[in-house]
C-alpha cells in the first residue's frame, strides 16, 4: 500500500526519501541550517527536486557548507564554479553562498546563528493543520521578518518565499498535511 504524502512530492524515490526523512524535522545545528538556507536560495526560480539532485555536488564544491572555508573562496573559485555542470551555474547564486558565509560568521561571532533563526518562531516548531496543499501559504509574517533580518545582516537569495520554504524544511513550521503519513511523527518531534 502506498504511503500518503504531501501533494508536492512526486514518485521520484529521492524526493520521497527527502520528504519522509528530512523535510519538516527540526534542525538546530548552525552549519546544517546554513547549508539548507543556501540550498533553498539556489532553488529560486527552479523546482526543489532540481537542487536536491545536485545537493551532493554543492556539498563537494562548497566544502560541505563549512562557512569558514567558503568565506575563503575567491573570484577565481567563482569562475571555476561557473563551469561546473553539477550545480546551477548562475554567478549571483554562486556568489550568494560566499556572501552568506561571511554574514553567517558575523552572526556566529555575536552569538548563535541557530538561535538567531529559531527566534522567529520563539524556539519551537509551529504545528499547522493543513488539509490540502492549496491551504499552505507561500509566506508568513515570520518569514517576512526573517527575510528582512537576514538581508539586513548581508544575506542574499533570502526572500520571504525562500525563507518560508526553509522554515518548513528545517522544522520551524510543520506543514505536512494532516493525512500525510509523516504528520504525526513530525508533530511528536515538535513537542520535544
Amino acid at each position: 500500500m502506498d504511503k500518503k504524502r504531501c501533494g508536492w512530492v512526486s514518485d521520484d524515490a529521492l524526493y520521497q526519501d527527502y520528504h519522509d526523512n528530512v523535510w519538516g524535522r527540526p534542525v538546530e545545528d548552525a552549519q546544517e541550517l546554513f547549508a539548507k538556507l543556501c540550498l533553498d536560495g539556489q532553488q529560486a526560480g527552479l523546482s526543489w527536486i532540481t537542487i536536491l539532485k545536485k545537493q551532493a555536488n554543492y556539498e563537494a564544491l562548497f566544502h560541505d557548507f563549512n562557512p569558514y572555508k567558503i568565506a575563503q573562496m575567491t573570484p577565481d573559485d567563482v569562475e571555476r564554479l561557473m563551469h561546473e555542470p553539477g550545480i546551477v551555474r548562475n554567478r549571483l547564486k554562486i556568489q550568494s553562498v560566499i556572501k552568506n558565509a561571511h554574514a553567517f560568521i558575523k552572526i556566529e561571532n555575536e552569538g548563535s546563528f541557530s538561535d538567531f533563526l529559531w527566534d522567529f518562531v520563539d524556539h519551537k516548531t509551529r504545528v499547522n493543520q493543513w488539509r490540502t496543499l492549496s491551504d499552505v501559504p507561500a509566506s508568513t509574517p515570520e518569514s517576512d521578518a526573517m527575510a528582512k533580518a537576514l538581508k539586513k545582516r548581508g544575506f542574499s537569495f533570502v526572500g520571504t518565499t525562500i525563507c518560508y520554504a526553509f522554515m518548513q524544511a528545517v522544522g520551524m513550521v510543520n506543514d505536512h498535511v494532516v493525512d500525510c503519513h509523516c504528520y504525526e511523527d513530525t508533530v511528536a518531534l515538535a513537542k520535544r
